[in-house]
């Protein structure tokens, strides 16, 4: 027995709804689907379930633009179908962490259709709003992620909204304390319900230069390595004040203060920042956030000395909280696409074993032993694309 708590080398399994099982024909996994499938789950021996966004929303973004966060979209079922597959998660031993998109919403929500209406309603300083520059254009330089300008003129307003991300996902105004409660009051519905935790969603982004100072130009050979496609000018910059700033840090303690109110509740952040190790470090330091990860292996690089120089990297500053290595998620091909076609299968069976067994012992790859490592190779022997190997012993 350990008193460690569960999430220290946890194994946590995203499941992304809409592809995993749809149980009423419409051609879109569901909450149903999801619980008929726990049992398969529970069999590969994982810690957690994360489940992707299920929310109301107009899916612009596939369920990462949120119209109403305390309702799941028709689309994905009902309130009652996420009880009962809460219900039947910890019947079986399944914690269950759910996506929590923090730094912006949908411009569908409430929030933001008040929000854009005027100057002088009660919302109207909700979202990122900003006076044109003397010749019409953006208040700065600041792009989206997704390419262009991040910037869209609102003309019953006469003003910009910021958007990191889609044009019809504008960015809260974090600085208003009245919307730190808003959103935190949304967060512990789901809490009160029963989530036994949180993937945060960007959580780097919700705060903004509050001065709206351009971001720095980044030179060429510096715009490679971020995950950014070449026709994507967002490398063309160093992000240093459209995201990371140092209001963050008193949010995520509130945030945590609220979560400590639950039992074993844990806060998961996804961080992508100019130097994302060191603020994944920074996050998870003090009483923030109990996990983080950024997307350092989220790449094509699988070669043992990438993975140990990056593991390495992060651990000689993390002092306080829990890496979390993610391998493979909804934002790119899934690991045995991206690690495993061809020649590399073999390769591949030799570095989970080096996850496992030469890591140092706080990584949670450790948790990939017992039995998920030996499933995983058995069935890509089983599909002929690896042949057998020791690494199963």
């Amino acid at each position: 027995m350990t008193d460690a708590p569960w999430w220290r080398g946890a194994v946590i399994y995203q499941i992304y709804p809409r592809s995993f099982l749809d149980t009423d024909g419409d051609g879109v996994g569901d909450l149903p689907g999801i619980v008929e499938k726990l049992d398969y789950v529970a069999s590969l021996g994982v810690d957690a379930i994360w489940i992707a966004p299920f929310f109301r929303s107009p899916m612009a973004d596939f369920g990462y633009d949120i119209a109403d966060y305390r309702a799941v979209d028709p689309l994905f079922g009902t309130l009652a179908d996420f009880d009962s597959l809460l219900a039947k998660a910890h019947k079986l031993g399944l914690k269950v962490m759910i996506d929590q998109v923090l730094s912006h919403t949908s411009d569908q929500h409430a929030w933001f259709q008040e929000s854009r209406g005027s100057r002088d309603n009660p919302k109207a300083d909700w979202y990122v709003w900003a006076d044109a520059r003397d010749d019409g254009t953006p208040p700065n330089n600041w792009l989206s992620l997704f390419g262009g300008v991040a910037w869209q003129w609102e003309p019953r307003r006469g003003q910009y909204y910021l958007h990191n991300f889609l044009t019809s996902q504008p960015d809260l105004n974090f600085h208003n304390a009245d919307v730190q409660r808003a959103v935190l009051d949304n967060v512990k519905f789901w809490l009160d319900k029963g989530v036994d935790g949180l993937r945060l969603d960007a959580i780097n982004f919700c705060f903004h230069d509050a001065r709206l100072r351009d971001n720095p130009p980044k030179p060429k050979d510096k715009r490679t390595g971020r995950g950014f496609s070449p026709d994507n000018p967002y490398a063309f910059q160093y992000h240093y004040f459209n995201n990371t700033q140092p209001e963050n840090l008193p949010f995520l303690e509130a945030l945590r203060q609220l979560m400590d109110n639950y039992s074993g509740a844990v806060a998961l952040g996804e961080i992508s920042s100019e130097d994302s190790l060191a603020t994944t470090a920074e996050y998870t330091s003090g009483k923030r956030l109990h996990m983080g990860y950024s997307f350092e292996l989220l790449t094509d690089d699988f070669s043992a000395a990438y993975i140990r120089r990056t593991v390495e990297e992060l651990e000689a500053q993390m002092q306080e909280g829990w890496p979390c290595w993610a391998i493979s998620n909804h934002d790119v091909e899934r690991v045995l696409s991206r690690w495993g076609n061809g020649d590399k299968s073999a390769r591949l069976a030799g570095l989970l074993t080096a996850m496992v067994c030469s890591l140092r012992g706080r990584c949670t790859f450790r948790s990939l032993a017992r039995p998920i490592r030996h499933r995983l190779l058995a069935e890509l022997q089983r599909s002929r694309r690896l042949p057998y190997t020791s690494a199963l012993g």
